[in-house]
């Protein structure tokens, strides 16, 4: 008799528990779709009739260092390139960083740009790999071009080097295989013109899937929902990452990161704060926390600024091995930053970065996974022994399924209210259909990709995992 009570108390106890962790999560994500809705539509109030083009008369107007470095990326790095020259602005200049690439991306560039090896001297204020060139384009057309080739040191000690070469005040740091908006520079550099009472440190926005959109020249010419069924729930994903998740940080000053694809930065502050970590693979995410470290433990006033537009396009993986190392470095990106910076867990100090920002980071990125898989083993524990009391189970993962579906769908018309990149029924149709199946067919994944990131962080891996694409050219 008390055996079985021990036992009918211990299921009863961790169905509580799975079902208030699971209420949690679904609240936390209501609250910040509420948060990211007031701030959308106060952002579109401020900004939706602006005339962008008259910042290009602006004297004053932020000199801008776009940093693109690239690895193997032979393919796309013309198309590429050319998509970062044709970019809407007057102050700004363009360093490709190739960093020590085996295929043919120097060749490439040399060719496409008239490249010629320049004497300029290269400072290093942050410590990098060695540099082995410095080109200029002969074509007064790439005026504004620099293209430096230097050992392999991975993308944060790339960044780094064009950190150190930049010779304006701003810096952009993207992915070279993004295409931007032909905005995007104005767009960002809109809050430093702004008054303010604080310093803008950094500016983040949102990124978007460019796969089977139409491209040419360089430039996004017309949005489609991607053919490739593993591309198109990627964008579901994004939308809600972005539109509902950065959003709602950004507008309670506790955002933790600018995506890696895509943010532009007070160079001064990112050398007082020691630029990138090159021993992170999430690289992005550790700068934004470091700098805002800096800024609170020196105790000068500042902001970051999240611009809810979509301004840049990238290359979704199309393959499951693609996107499993993709996930899993961003795991071990997460767990090297919470490690690096966790004195600000629960520390004051820190305000909302410490109170509310790293704490939800810790529970629901890096601890939720977790958490799932091993609520998942102990029922199927439970199933084998015969004591799971189905009933609970069966509406406890209709009640997720329903909440999943609903958020997505949330964030669908979030987009559809405000930005409106998907025009045809079709593609809605497309993007509702993956919204339908996700649940059960994406974010399983998803959770066996951030184990194998744990296990990877254990096991002491730092690899990057290379990441194939097969370029824009082939969609335009």
């Amino acid at each position: 008799m008390t055996g079985n009570f021990n036992i009918d108390f211990g299921i009863e106890i961790f169905n509580y528990f799975i079902l208030f962790f699971a209420i949690s999560v679904m609240a936390s994500y209501v609250v910040l779709a509420m948060i990211s809705a007031y701030g959308l539509k106060k952002y579109l109030k401020h900004n939706r009739y602006v005339n962008y083009d008259s910042l290009l008369v602006l004297q004053d107007a932020p000199k801008v260092s776009l940093l693109a470095p690239a690895y193997n990326e032979g393919r796309t790095i013309e198309e590429n390139v050319k998509s970062l020259l044709g970019i809407k602005y007057n102050n700004f200049e363009v360093i490709v960083i190739n960093d020590g690439s085996k295929d043919n991306s120097i060749e490439v560039l040399v060719k496409a740009f008239d490249l010629v090896v320049s004497n300029a001297v290269y400072k290093a204020e942050i410590p990098t790999k060695n540099v082995r060139a410095i080109y200029k384009s002969t074509n007064p057309v790439y005026s504004n071009l620099v293209v430096i080739d230097k050992e392999n040191g991975r993308k944060a000690d790339a960044l780094n080097t064009g950190i150190n070469f930049a010779t304006n005040p701003y810096v952009v740091c993207i992915d070279v295989d993004c295409i931007m908006d032909k905005d995007v520079l104005l767009k960002l550099a809109k809050p430093f013109l702004e008054y303010s009472d604080k310093r803008i440190i950094a500016t983040g926005g949102v990124v978007r899937i460019a796969n089977s959109c139409e491209i040419k020249s360089g430039k996004l010419v017309r949005v489609f929902a991607p053919e490739n069924y593993l591309a198109r729930i990627q964008v579901l994903e994004y939308l809600r990452a972005f539109i509902l998740g950065r959003m709602a940080w950004s507008h309670m000053d506790g955002l933790l990161l600018i995506s890696g694809a895509f943010g532009m930065f007070d160079r001064e502050i990112v050398i007082a704060a020691g630029g990138y970590n090159p021993k992170t693979v999430g690289e992005d995410m550790e700068l934004v926390v470091r700098m805002r470290r800096y800024m609170i433990e020196t105790k000068q006033e500042y902001r970051i600024q999240y611009i809810p537009d979509p301004l840049c396009w990238t290359e979704a993986p199309e393959s499951f091995q693609i996107l499993r190392k993709q996930r899993s470095r961003w795991t071990r990106g997460t767990i090297e930053t919470l490690w690096i910076h966790r004195k600000m867990l629960f520390n004051p100090k820190y305000k909302i970065l410490g109170m509310l920002s790293f704490p939800y980071w810790f529970l629901y990125e890096f601890l939720a996974p977790i958490i799932e898989a091993t609520g998942l083993l102990i029922t199927f524990l439970f199933a084998y022994l015969g004591i799971l009391k189905w009933s609970f189970f069966i509406w406890l993962i209709l009640f997720v399924y329903s909440f999943a579906v609903m958020f997505s769908f949330m964030a669908l018309y979030a987009e559809e209210s405000t930005f409106k990149r998907y025009q045809t029924y079709t593609d809605l149709f497309k993007l509702v259909g993956v919204a339908l199946i996700e649940p059960i067919y994406f974010h399983p994944f998803t959770v066996y990709a951030a184990l194998r990131g744990n296990y990877e962080k254990l096991k002491g891996s730092h690899g990057w995992g290379e990441m194939t694409r097969k370029g824009f050219a082939k969609t335009s």
